[in-house]
């Protein structure tokens, strides 16, 4: 099956929806693939949300018959799927810089948003080390915090985090880690649904564990699963970006799997970053198609 031509066919569907109700059900199936990993798969290789798009996408269909036609205001507003002419005045100066009715006026200049398709670009063959493990259930035990999503750059919440643990914690967790990844681990579960940078997420800092859980601890079970594990080395955090960023764009969408929507388990060989062939591996818990 040709991923892309199916992912193509969704956004055409898309397209032709903009104007009434867009079943996400069917952008999946059209998609062949589940919600999840296709507005996961979209925000990676577009740089906007699902919604995002959609969104601008209106608001350009929507200034170029402000701009064409004699239609109300009222009725675009309702068109478009907005409660209110004054929600939608908000969202369409938001992304125009003008009101819907000056941006009737001729010498007036609007946001163009073309719609958007994907295609295959063929680039040097770099090669990615990945490997497929089989997981019975096991739970994560460790310190939570609900953060701010970044893909570029060091997270400075993470930092925070590592500073409320002591080296009294990292004896007790380290004790409690016994099933792979071993160690102590990042890990990210129940991320906003668009998953867009500046969104928000869960963070854990723990480990891997199948013991009993003293009750200081956070608890985050995990089911059984295949897990896509990626390895990463090189200058930290760069080379571990880059290897997410080739994950979503170039691996997925020909490896015949889909994210099942669990949580993603980052193993680092050392709290030292320092080194300029640091290596680190990324579980992602994921499904046949």
């Amino acid at each position: 099956m040709d991923a892309l031509k199916q992912v193509n066919l969704a956004m055409k569907y898309i397209e032709a929806n903009l104007a009434g109700e867009i079943d996400f059900s069917q952008v999946a199936r059209l998609a062949c693939c589940s919600e999840y990993h296709f507005k996961r798969m979209f925000s990676f290789l577009s740089g906007y949300s699902l919604s995002e798009y959609i969104r601008r996408r209106r608001l350009a269909l929507a200034a170029s018959e402000l701009q064409n036609s004699n239609v109300k205001v009222i009725d675009l507003a309702v068109k478009y799927g907005y409660d209110s002419p004054d929600s939608f005045t908000r969202a369409f100066q938001a992304l125009h810089g003008v009101n819907p009715t000056e941006a009737r006026k001729r010498d007036v200049v609007l946001k163009a948003f073309p719609p958007m398709t994907f295609q295959l670009i063929i680039k040097g063959g770099n090669e990615m080390d990945y490997r497929i493990v089989e997981k019975d259930a096991f739970q994560i035990a460790g310190i939570k915090k609900r953060i701010t999503l970044v893909y570029e750059g060091v997270n400075t919440q993470m930092n925070d985090m590592w500073s409320r643990l002591t080296e009294k914690d990292f004896i007790e967790l380290k004790q409690l880690s016994n099933v792979e990844p071993r160690g102590v681990l990042c890990v990210s579960a129940n991320f906003t649904e668009d998953r867009a940078e500046g969104t928000m997420l869960d963070q854990y800092i723990g480990v891997a564990t199948t013991q009993t859980v003293p009750e200081r601890w956070t608890v985050l079970p995990v089911d059984a699963s295949a897990w896509a594990v990626f390895t990463a080395i090189g200058e930290f955090p760069k080379a571990l970006q880059d290897v997410w960023a080739k994950i979503y764009s170039e691996w997925f969408p020909t490896s015949g799997y889909e994210l099942t929507g669990g949580p993603e388990i980052l193993w680092n060989e050392s709290k030292d970053t320092s080194s300029p062939n640091y290596k680190s591996e990324i579980w992602i818990p994921v499904i046949k198609k």
